[in-house]
């Protein structure tokens, strides 16, 4: 699936769609949910009236204040209009993902398998949980549940994107499938878990829409700061009314709603529910379902990271990385017997022998024949050893050190002295030795390492500048896991860890008032990830862990919770940057506003007039309309976000406070200004 920067910000039909929007979020049942765009909405209707039935309040307004109040009614219309555009963007791009998952719930027949062996063919609609069906080879999995019996390649790109098949067989950690899959090969019995409506996919769906989003506790407190803030202007503005009629100053009821409207944060106020929604859709562009805005938030304010060792930090394959001989061994003759030994390897270490031996020049011409007339060796669990027998009777093995060990003396052999110095030297290493022998006579140790993957390093530090400390959980023995934490660069790590030591971690990072993030898709993992305040299950685990989870990765790349905090970050980073903005963009406007409304009357007033701006009138219309125009500039923003960069929080805040604050306070005065100069003119020849 393609990443953010690659799909376009608005299409045409999001534009569309996002239009009409706009106008039925006009319902004020709708917009009460907004408290501070519901009293620009009030207003707007207030001044509407006022514009209809000029007599209304029977102080005498004529055809002049009319058209006055017809231009300030459609530039407040023209306001709310903006601040739902912003959020039916936001909403859009989420429903056209939408669509994309909609294709999968096709209706679909599944192949009920009974208790006494007979079938019988239902909707999957009516699937209940428990039911046992049969998937073959090109059907669709009717629904979410739990391979039982069988083993088959699923393609689950429909929801992941990912082209290639994934295999799915019972137990471990890749035996639960998802509805709208499909079968590629063989066959599979599964155990429905989910219950029409109730699936992975639906509630992917649910959430995407935005039916089940709500808000976070920190969009709470900031929309309770917004509120408060809209009542002390209100307050203020329901005061100046009567304080001016005693000092007998007229002031038109609309030019008291345009202040108000210009008072309250209605930039942010207008953009706060698109910045949410939007946060939860760079998740979802990540190919990261979130199953709710607080958990995006709290990838935000994420203090420690627990990573698993293998499949996260390292590849979890082996590696061949080095050929160690003997004293009295040359190297090309062990590197020769390792390349044999691996001849008929399948396995990833088997293949990476054969990798390393290549690029060291081993002499490959024989290998076809080697291959056709030689008995392979497979590895087992009491052998512990592989290898090849050879047509001319010549025997080659690697294995355990101890086993090989064992092997040798028993056919009369001599342990080389320095073989136990080299296992040593590997194993201290994080290494796994093994050993070499032809017939019985040991030749050396090939190194194989669990591979640290590309980069992680440099994402660590990144990390660390953001103050989040990482932890690596490993069933290693505490020197290898030693070896590998600080390669990769994590800040602690525990040994020989247990699920019950997962949780233990957590609790006690939580004790100390952390947040706490962690990756899991095993069903041990589960408590773990109940536990986490972000807990990221891999699409490929278990529906223990995918239901405990708070994220779901569906293309199941554990390192993706690196990603998905600076995510987070950035949502929190978005939201306080614009609030500054907001707030200092209130500021300035009160140097356009508040002296053209009392010069007339007090004309020492005029020195606050810092602007210039051409008449009262013009001025008030100037900062309306700036007030209207600031929200949809800032969509853009709002969709993609403050663009984040690792730093402390105290940097955080003077970067924000000298870009958004100052930025805030400058952009009124060019911009109320650039509108002064266009409109002034038209409203003298129109008579205001």
């Amino acid at each position: 699936m393609e990443t953010t920067s690659k799909k376009s910000f608005i299409t045409r039909d999001i534009m569309k769609n996002s239009i009409l929007g706009a106008f039925k979020k006009f319902n004020p049942v709708y917009m009460i949910k907004n408290p501070v765009m519901f009293v620009v909405e009030i207003g707007f209707i207030f001044v509407l009236m006022l514009t209809i039935f000029p007599t209304l309040l029977d102080n005498g307004v004529g055809g002049h204040d009319r058209l006055y109040n017809a231009i300030v009614a459609f530039v407040l219309f023209i306001t709310i209009l903006f601040a739902n555009f912003a959020e039916s963007i936001a909403e859009g791009r989420g429903k056209a993902q939408v669509q994309t998952l909609k294709k999968t719930k096709t209706v679909t027949q599944a192949c009920v398998l009974l208790p006494d062996g007979s079938e019988v063919v239902k909707q999957a609609h009516e699937l209940i949980k428990g039911d046992i069906v049969l998937v073959q080879a090109g059907e669709v999995v009717p629904n979410d549940g739990e391979v039982i019996e069988g083993i088959a390649t699923v393609d689950e790109s429909a929801i992941t994107g990912e082209s290639a098949p994934v295999v799915k067989e019972r137990g471990g950690d890749f035996s639960s499938v998802t509805g709208g899959t499909i079968v590629t090969s063989d066959w599979l019995k599964i155990e429905i878990t989910s219950l029409p409506g109730e699936s992975f996919l639906d509630k992917m769906i649910s959430l995407i829409e935005g039916a089940s989003r709500k808000k976070t506790p920190n969009e709470i407190a900031l929309n309770t700061l917004l509120v408060s803030l809209t009542i002390i202007f209100l307050l203020v503005v329901v005061t100046l009314y009567p304080m001016t009629t005693y000092l007998n100053v007229h002031i038109p009821v609309a030019t008291l709603i345009a202040l108000t409207v210009c008072l309250i944060p209605t930039t942010i106020g207008g953009l706060l529910s698109a910045i949410g929604i939007a946060g939860m859709d760079r998740v979802t562009q990540f190919n990261v379902i979130a199953m709710s805005g607080r958990a995006v938030e709290a990838c935000g304010d994420v203090d420690t990271l627990i990573l698993d060792k293998t499949g996260t930090i390292t590849y979890g394959n082996r590696m061949a990385t080095e050929f160690s001989p003997v004293k009295g061994v040359d190297q090309k003759e062990l590197i020769r017997t390792g390349w044999l030994s691996s001849l008929t390897d399948d396995t990833p270490e088997g293949k990476s022998i054969l990798s390393l031996a290549c690029k060291l020049n081993v002499d490959t011409a024989d290998e076809k024949m080697i291959k056709d007339t030689s008995e392979h060796i497979s590895f087992t669990a009491q052998t512990r050893m592989s290898g090849i027998d050879m047509q001319d009777g010549t025997k080659i093995r690697k294995g355990a050190y101890d086993t090989i060990k064992k092997a040798s003396l028993a056919a009369g052999h001599v342990i080389p002295k320095d073989l136990e110095q080299i296992v040593r030297e590997v194993s201290s290493l994080g290494g796994t030795p093994l050993v070499v022998a032809k017939n019985n006579k040991i030749l050396g140790v090939i190194y194989l390492k669990d591979i640290v993957k590309s980069g992680l390093k440099e994402r660590f530090e990144q990390l660390r500048a953001m103050g989040i400390k990482t932890i690596m959980c490993t069933g290693d023995n505490p020197l290898t896991a030693a070896s590998i934490a600080k390669e990769a660069g994590v800040d602690g790590f525990i040994a020989e860890s247990k699920p019950e030591d997962k949780i233990k971690v957590i609790k006690d990072e939580q004790a100390l008032g952390k947040i706490v993030a962690m990756t899991g898709d095993g069903t041990n993992d589960a408590p773990a990830l109940a536990q986490a305040n972000v807990g990221l299950a891999m699409n490929s685990g278990t529906n223990a862990a995918k239901e405990a989870a708070n994220m779901v990765d569906l293309d199941s790349n554990p390192t993706k919770i690196i990603e998905v905090v600076e995510i987070g970050k950035q949502l929190l980073m978005t939201r306080g940057a614009l609030t500054t903005f907001s707030i200092a963009n209130d500021v300035a406007k009160y140097f356009a506003i508040i002296p053209a409304m009392l010069m007339g009357a007090v004309p020492e007033m005029k020195s606050l007039n810092i602007m210039m701006l051409n008449t009262p009138t013009s001025a008030i219309i100037s900062a309306l309309i700036f007030n209207a125009i600031i929200i949809p500039m800032l969509i853009p923003i709002a969709m993609k976000g403050v663009k984040y960069k690792p730093m402390s929080a105290a940097k955080l805040l003077s970067k924000n406070l000298l870009i958004y604050g100052l930025g805030g306070i400058i952009a009124p005065f060019i911009g109320i200004k650039l509108i002064d100069l266009i409109i002034g003119p038209i409203l003298h020849i129109i008579g205001l």
